[in-house]
């Protein structure tokens, strides 16, 4: 299965993961975050592979999760609740987002990438 890399084409950052993948030789299946938005069985999937808090696939800095005054209300949220709100608009899912078989990476920290792809690559 490859990776699956979740991204929105205009965002830097993941202008910046794309690179890093092409550059690395690395083969993904890549989902526009907003045109094949994430479902709901995905999320909660993700986030049982995710080593971190699931509060953590919220793009705080989106429009969209400022708009909807998601702050307070994300603290208190089931990740149940957290992957039905975010299965209604990709741009409330921070990105990119690579799933990989055996975790999922949320945001570009190169350092991480690094380790996550090269790591354990076969010469």
């Amino acid at each position: 299965m490859k990776p699956i890399f979740l991204c929105y084409p205009k965002c830097s950052t993941c202008q910046k993961a794309k690179k890093f993948l092409a550059e690395n030789a690395i083969e993904v299946e890549e989902r526009h975050i907003v045109e094949n938005r994430p479902q709901k069985d995905e999320l909660l999937n993700w986030m049982e592979l995710y080593q971190g808090d699931p509060k953590k696939f919220f793009n705080t800095s989106g429009l969209v999760y400022r708009e909807m005054a998601l702050k307070d209300q994300v603290k208190t949220m089931t990740r149940d609740q957290m992957a039905e709100i975010l299965a209604t608009n990709g741009m409330l899912v921070k990105r990119p987002l690579i799933v990989l078989a055996d975790q999922v990476l949320i945001g570009f920290k190169e350092e991480q990438w690094k380790t996550a792809f090269l790591t354990n690559k076969p010469d």
